[in-house]
């Protein structure tokens, strides 16, 4: 191996360390002029990524750092061009690309498996963070403008315009994020914590130009910075990048960004404020206390921190959490439930949701005095350990998905990077366990972190928020009053400003730039096949399927079963029995029982369901029933018996745990719909095309969390509702253990004997199953023009279109159309024109559904005629052989993403199972590769027709005569 600690004479190498659990090596630079850091994870993995991360410091809520962080990437010195960051998704192989705005950094990340690809990207992210044009024009688009509704009438209503403005108008619809921002104003009173580093959409108007490029020059400096860099290309070649491109033109910047520590309280503080909410019901209210404590970058506070949190708040055994869980006095625990240790000085957070207000201090007092019998009766050792034995496991695990292992590495370490702290001993927490594991020896240690942390710890906020229904109107209206009052001060040279400026914005969003300045990889890059996964089908009573894969001590492991014909209850009720299924007790032991276990020897089981259309039919579909788990390889045999046990024994019989987790699950899909509510929108716009997205939409969709909430009251007011769900469950459980079963297996080679002999041991008595019947949905083939209404500042837009599906030959041409529409005409007049922070266009070819959407959209119907505008353009319109590349490299890219070695199986195993072979998956790709301009014509003009159209939105409640006036059947929750 040649020497990783090689590096650019412009940097001083500190240290190496090789990590045993992460299997990597560590490395540590600065950069002997500017001060920068370097930490390089050194890894065999050819996933390669790069993250430059800076201390941004807000002192208001004005959204500076979130707004500096969007228009950074609008163009810089050597890629002058209007929007290299979107154009740079287009031209790219990349796994991952993205900026964050965090409460104390901002940084930009991106990830590729391309070589080039990568040095592409690096070169322009390096060029954008240090050489930002930061183009007035481009402040007005990103952050905020005035601007008058009919954009050339200076005698219209005058109105606030923005991306970053419209998206955290949609990130404070969410009741969450308010109670977050309220905690942390009153927890943190005096330092950068205490602002909304997002921006609040009544102060980000007032962020001026000239306040963004003082930032810029403060905190976007080399000695203000730390690069951080995973895989296998030497540190040494990425520093040379970083000193020609970057660092050579800096000298040190003697003034130093930091982050005073808050003042402390000297006694606790009670606070009530409200949140927007459609009604004001009794039980509305959120309670929560939090704790301040000590600072995240002393690993010993940190991982006693961790510890004590999860001991408490684990799972629904653990003594704080259980008690919450059980409590009459509020509906769930709060989502701001844990420990929050990425800021400089870390909290803990407890509380309740579904309160009654007069209730607050009664949730107060509950919490105290639980952690005050907590300290003096302890916890068992057991139950420590298990905490323990969930930290090493998370150590281990290899993860992936939607961030890249190595970025996943880097955000673990960047807070203390930031921060001055110790990043190699951040990533290798297995000395830090055997540390804990000595101390918890002492049966005084959690009960004395309990006494020392929270109960005698002065710095204490409890916050109660209440439901608010008039709290919208007055904040509409002081905006509406506020554009008002600047209205009329406005001067005829002034209005003449405004309109020239909207008028050079328009024109700006519109040019065609030479996209030839900036790098690109081509179809010529795209790898020649799909990856193809070893692995072993061991036949006999019941199939086991082993795939060898790197997953660094884990064994993951999933019972399958086929869903059988089930009735139209059972299929009403299945999400709801999956969500259950490893919540309840087993056999003997009740759920508190099993929770124990489940810490004690794997990393939790789960159960999920797999359902598909067939490539024939997209009536016709194949279902699984999916139990699932994994573990460190000595704990195998404990975890198939845990496994078994639950499926074979689950007990249905459990009342009040049933109730709660009603509750609970009500809870967490209303807290859903502003962040997700695109998908939410797409969702209901396709339910119309088939019996599967009918019934997605059923399950997960708006009408899902309508009968979530339904649900939830009926169990509370009428005790035979929970009986009749538990018999649906029981019939549900006795039709799965008729079902045909198979075994997947994911761990390392070496590991496969003695796994294979430990599971083959146990499940040697499950019985098998004959059952032959198969799972089915009433097809379903209808037309939709729905509004759902709830409470958002925004709205979700979307239009689905019923087209090909399966193997028909226009279902290469209708994936490429998506990513062609959305790059070459619905991000600029959605997101840069209509200052929504999203949308685009998508196919699922498994339904036959094309669909628009907008994401935290400020506008409705101008976006619905803008979905219809694509089309036209699509049509009617010359486009370039290159647009038509760059739509298919982001299809192949999409494709080719890696997971984490185990999902990276586990998929493979699905696709094999739905049908979709690697032939068949690999003859699709090579459909990909060969579309032409003329077939993206010829299915827009086939399929994108009135005729198959299908519209969904959700937005406000102040939109009801408006879409009512529009033909829309209105739902609301």
């Amino acid at each position: 191996m040649a020497n990783r600690t090689a590096h650019h004479p412009a940097f001083t190498f500190l240290r190496s360390e090789f990590i045993d659990a992460l299997n990597v090596t560590v490395q540590e630079f600065e950069h002997t002029i500017t001060g920068a850091k370097h930490f390089h994870i050194a890894s065999e993995n050819d996933e390669n990524v790069f993250l430059v991360g800076l201390k941004t410091v807000p002192t208001d809520s004005c959204g500076v750092a979130h707004i500096l962080e969007h228009t950074v990437l609008c163009g810089s010195e050597r890629f002058p061009v209007r929007d290299p960051f979107f154009m740079m998704i287009r031209r790219s192989l990349n796994t991952f690309m993205n900026a964050f705005t965090s409460s104390d950094w901002t940084a930009y990340p991106f990830a590729s498996k391309n070589k080039k690809d990568f040095h592409n990207l690096l070169d322009v992210y390096l060029d954008a963070v240090f050489f930002s044009r930061l183009d007035e024009l481009d402040f007005s688009q990103e952050g905020h403008r005035l601007e008058f509704a009919e954009p050339d009438n200076a005698e219209s209503d005058l109105t606030f315009k923005g991306v970053v403005f419209n998206e955290m108008k949609g990130a404070m619809s969410s009741t969450t994020s308010v109670l977050w921002q309220t905690l942390t104003k009153y927890l943190f009173p005096n330092n950068t914590y205490h602002f909304n580093s997002g921006g609040e959409p009544t102060d980000i108007p007032d962020l001026s130009y000239q306040d963004l490029l003082a930032f810029y020059r403060t905190h976007y400096h080399p000695s203000n910075a730390v690069f951080m860099t995973f895989g296998d290309i030497p540190a040494e070649i990425l520093q040379t990048e970083f000193e020609d491109k970057v660092l050579s033109r800096f000298e040190r910047l003697e003034t130093q960004v930091s982050v005073p520590n808050a003042k402390r309280y000297f006694s606790p503080v009670r606070v009530e404020e409200g949140y927007a909410a459609d009604e004001v019901k009794e039980d509305g209210s959120h309670v929560v206390v939090g704790w301040l404590l000590g600072e995240s970058t002393d690993l010993n506070q940190q991982f006693e921190a961790q510890l004590l949190s999860s001991v408490l708040l684990d799972n629904s055994a653990s003594p704080l959490l259980r008690v919450l869980e059980n409590s009459d006095l509020g509906r769930a625990p709060s989502p701001l439930c844990g420990l929050e240790d990425s800021n400089k000085e870390m909290s803990f957070m407890c509380g309740l949701e579904g309160v009654k207000r007069d209730d607050a201090e009664k949730v107060e007092a509950l919490i105290l005095t639980t952690l005050e019998d907590i300290a003096k009766n302890g916890v068992p050792q057991e139950s420590v350990d298990a905490m323990l034995h969930q930290l090493e496991l998370s150590q281990r695990e290899v993860g992936g998905g939607s961030y890249p292992y190595g970025l996943q590495l880097i955000l673990a370490g960047l807070s203390t990077a930031v921060h001055d702290g110790d990043v190699i001993a951040q990533l290798d927490l297995d000395p830090v366990i055997d540390a804990m594991r000595e101390k918890v020896r002492d049966t005084q240690y959690i009960p004395n972190l309990i006494e020392t942390l929270l109960l005698s710890n002065a710095h204490r906020v409890s916050i109660t928020l209440s439901p608010d229904d008039a709290l919208e109107t007055r904040r509409n209206q002081a905006e509406t009053d506020r554009l008002s009052k600047i209205k009329a001060a406005l001067s005829d040279e002034d209005k003449a400003k405004i309109v020239a400026r909207s008028a050079a914005l328009k024109a700006r969003q519109s040019q065609i730039d030479d996209m030839s300045i900036l790098p690109k990889v081509g179809l010529e890059d795209v790898p020649a096949r799909l990856p193809e996964y070893e692995n072993e089908k061991l036949s006999g009573d019941l199939p086991i399927t082993f795939y060898p894969q790197g997953t660094n001590g884990l064994v993951y492991q999933q019972l399958v079963i086929g869903l059988p014909e089930l009735d139209e209850e059972e299929i009403e009720y299945l999400p709801l029995f999956s969500s259950m299924m490893t919540e309840l007790g087993i056999g003997e032991e009740d759920y508190l029982i099993v929770q124990e276990r489940q810490a004690q020897v794997c990393g939790g089981l789960g159960a999920s369901n797999s359902i598909r259309a067939t490539i024939e039919d997209r009536q016709a579909l194949n279902g699984y029933f999916i139990l699932s788990s994994k573990a460190l390889v000595p704990n195998v045999r404990a975890m198939s018996e845990l496994l078994k046990d639950t499926m074979l024994n689950v007990r249905f019989d459990e009342v009040s745990r049933v109730k709660e987790l009603v509750a609970q699950r009500r809870a967490r899909r209303e807290q859903s719909i502003t962040g997700q509510g695109h998908s939410l929108a797409m969702t209901a716009a396709a339910s119309a095309l088939s019996g599967l997205a009918a019934q997605q939409e059923k399950w997960g969709g708006m009408s899902g969390i309508r009968a979530a909430i339904a649900l939830d009251d009926s169990m509370k007011a009428d005790g035979s509702t929970v009986d009749r769900v538990l018999a649906i469950f029981k019939r549900l459980h006795a039709k799965l253990l008729l079902a045909n079963k198979q075994l997947l297996l994911v761990a390392e080679p070496q590991h496969e004997a003695s796994i294979l002999s430990d599971v083959q041991a146990v499940f040697a008595d499950l019985p098998m199953g004959s059952e032959v019947t198969k799972f089915s949905l009433v097809p379903v083939d209808s037309k939709v023009n729905i509004a759902w209404l709830t409470s958002t500042q925004v709205s979700f837009c979307s239009k689905a279109f019923r087209t090909a599906c399966g193997d028909h030959p226009d279902v290469a041409a209708l994936t490429v159309l998506g990513g062609f529409l959305r790059n070459g005409f619905l991000h600029r007049v959605i997101r840069e024109q209509g200052g929504a922070y999203g949308g685009g266009a998508s196919f699922d070819g498994s339904t036959g559904a094309f669909r628009f959407y907008s994401y935290r959209d400020p506008r409705l119907t101008e976006t619905l005629s803008d979905f219809d505008a694509s089309i036209e353009w699509m049509q009617n319109e010359t486009h370039t052989e290159e647009a038509l590349e760059e739509a298919i490299l982001g299809v192949i890219g999409s494709m080719d993403k890696p997971g984490s070695p185990a999902g990276e199986a586990q998929s493979d195993f699905y696709v094999h199972l739905h049908g979709r072979s690697l032939a068949y998956r690999e003859a699709f790709r090579a459909k990909i590769l060969a579309v032409t301009i003329a077939q993206l014509k010829q299915v827009a003009k086939t399929y994108l027709t009135k005729e198959n159209e299908n519209t969904a939105v959700v937005t406000s409640t102040s939109k009801r005569a408006e879409l009512e006036a529009l033909g829309f059947d209105i739902q609301a929750l």
